[in-house]
């Protein structure tokens, strides 16, 4: 299992935690959290007795505790309880604290815009537009990456009617799909960029983002004229699908004699569009 530890600082007060880099994932010391949100003197003993309760009450959440070795205040290494942000997130509404309850607010606006999205699916890509505004990206990125997501969207509607598993099997097919263009997984393709945590998808330039369209479409395309049955079938599929966006890159890369896979994301097309905007507005 590979890791790499850090500290955030959550109102002055560190907060330990570790990324998984196989699955993907932030683990949070949960001692640290109930230090922080109750103000307690003795955070452990105050967990102790939550997760005993947690343990009578037969709660899921108990059973996602992650035991994970990191630096104590002696500085020494030591097993800790963690737990994911998921997880994490619903601890915290066990806990009877003012500081708690912006987040318990957060979750129970979250939840009912899920809901309000399942309904009025448009309310979905409004929302996204303002998200991606906020952040920065251009009006034309955003169109090209709402488009990306009506294009996944058909994508997995067909995957659902070839009885695909939604989760590890839509993973699987995805990355092989990366693979056929891209030449590289996807877990390769976010390493190449810098990336951890952060949606791929999010940190591709235009071009990549049109190329990661082709080859989904055209995936959809192949899979209603071949029906596959079964994993094995649908990953081949997958593959033809990729390869024809592979065809158009390396055609790309030919007349350009640039690479099309770039190690450009977010923050670094932030910053040029920010240094753009600068010299737009000096002159």
């Amino acid at each position: 299992m590979k890791k790499s530890h850090s500290i955030i600082l959550f109102n002055q007060k560190q907060i330990r935690r570790f990324y998984d880099e196989e699955k993907e994932t932030w683990y949070f010391s949960i001692i640290d959290v109930i230090e922080i949100l109750t103000d307690t003197s003795i955070p452990r003993r105050y967990w102790s007795d939550l997760k005993g309760k947690l343990k009578n009450e037969g709660s899921e959440v108990y059973e996602k505790i992650v035991q994970l070795k990191m630096i104590a205040s002696d500085g020494k290494q030591r097993e800790t309880d963690c737990f994911s942000t998921e997880d994490l997130l619903r601890i915290i509404q066990s806990i009877p604290s003012p500081k708690a309850e912006p987040f318990k607010l957060w979750l129970a606006k979250v939840g009912y815009e899920r809901i309000e999205e399942t309904e009025d699916p448009e309310i979905a890509f409004d929302r996204a537009m303002k998200t991606y505004l906020q952040k920065g990206y251009s009006k034309e990125w955003i169109n090209q990456r709402l488009k990306s997501i009506e294009v996944r969207k058909e994508l997995t509607d067909e995957w659902q009617e070839r009885e695909i598993k939604e989760g590890l099997e839509y993973a699987i097919l995805t990355d092989e799909i990366t693979r056929a263009w891209a030449d590289r997984s996807v877990k390769d393709y976010k390493k190449f960029k810098g990336l951890k945590k952060e949606n791929l998808r999010d940190n591709m330039t235009n071009l990549e983002l049109v190329l990661n369209m082709l080859a989904e479409v055209s995936t959809t395309e192949i899979s209603k004229k071949k029906k596959p049955k079964g994993l094995e079938n649908n990953k081949q599929v997958a593959r033809e699908g990729g390869f024809a966006s592979k065809k158009a890159r390396l055609e790309i890369e030919k007349q350009t004699g640039e690479s099309v896979i770039t190690t450009k994301n977010a923050k670094t097309l932030e910053t040029k569009r920010k240094l753009y905007l600068t010299d737009k507005s000096n002159k």
